[in-house]
C-alpha cells in the first residue's frame, strides 16, 4: 500500500546531503515555509526544465518566505552534474533512500536502459508550511504531471493572505 503525507501531521523528518557539502533537513517546523522538489534525476530532460524554471523564480519564492530544495536519489556525482547542467544554485540532495522515497508517498521506477543504475523517484513537490505539515502535495507517477511553479507562487500567496486550510485532510 502506498503511503500518503497526511497534511494534519507534519511529515516525516529527514536530513540529506548537499552537494554543497552543507545537508539540509526536509520538514520539522521552522519560522519559513519550505518547498521540496523531487527530481527523477540526471537522466531526465523534463526534470532539467521544470527544476530551471523554478531556479528562474527563487526571488518570488523567497519573498514569500519559502525554501526551497531539490532532492533526487542520484549519487553526489550525479547530482553535481545535474545542478551545473541546469545552472542550480539551490540546494541539491541526493542519495534519496527507497525507504525515504516511501516515506513521502512517491511512485519509485526501475530504471530503463541507458536511464541510470538504480531505481529513483517519480516526480513530486511538497509544500510544507512553518509547522512542517504539507500544505500543497503533488506526486506523479510518470514525468509529465508537474504543477506550474507560477501556479505555485500563487497558491502560496493565497494561502498566506487569507489562512486557507490544508484540504484533503478528511479521511
Amino acid at each position: 500500500m502506498l503511503y500518503k503525507p497526511n497534511p494534519d501531521k507534519p511529515m516525516h523528518q529527514m536530513t540529506l546531503p548537499t552537494i554543497d557539502g552543507k545537508g539540509v533537513t526536509v520538514s520539522g517546523s521552522n519560522n519559513r515555509w519550505q518547498m521540496i522538489v523531487v527530481y527523477r534525476g540526471l537522466h531526465c530532460p523534463i526534470c532539467k526544465t521544470y527544476t530551471a524554471k523554478i531556479e528562474a523564480l527563487k526571488d518570488k519564492f523567497n519573498e514569500l518566505e519559502t525554501d526551497i530544495v531539490f532532492i533526487s536519489g542520484d549519487t553526489a556525482e550525479k547530482a553535481k552534474n545535474f545542478a551545473s547542467e541546469v545552472g542550480l544554485n539551490l540546494p541539491v540532495a541526493y542519495d534519496l533512500s527507497i525507504e525515504q522515497m516511501r516515506q513521502l508517498g512517491l511512485y519509485i521506477s526501475e530504471p530503463r536502459p541507458n536511464e541510470t543504475d538504480r531505481p529513483f523517484p517519480e516526480p513530486g513537490l511538497f509544500v510544507l508550511n512553518e509547522k512542517g505539515q504539507p500544505h500543497i502535495v503533488e506526486i506523479s507517477n510518470a514525468p509529465f504531471i508537474r504543477p506550474e511553479p507560477e501556479l505555485i507562487i500563487r497558491g502560496i500567496m493565497h494561502i498566506k493572505k487569507n489562512n486557507y486550510p490544508i484540504r484533503g485532510t478528511l479521511a
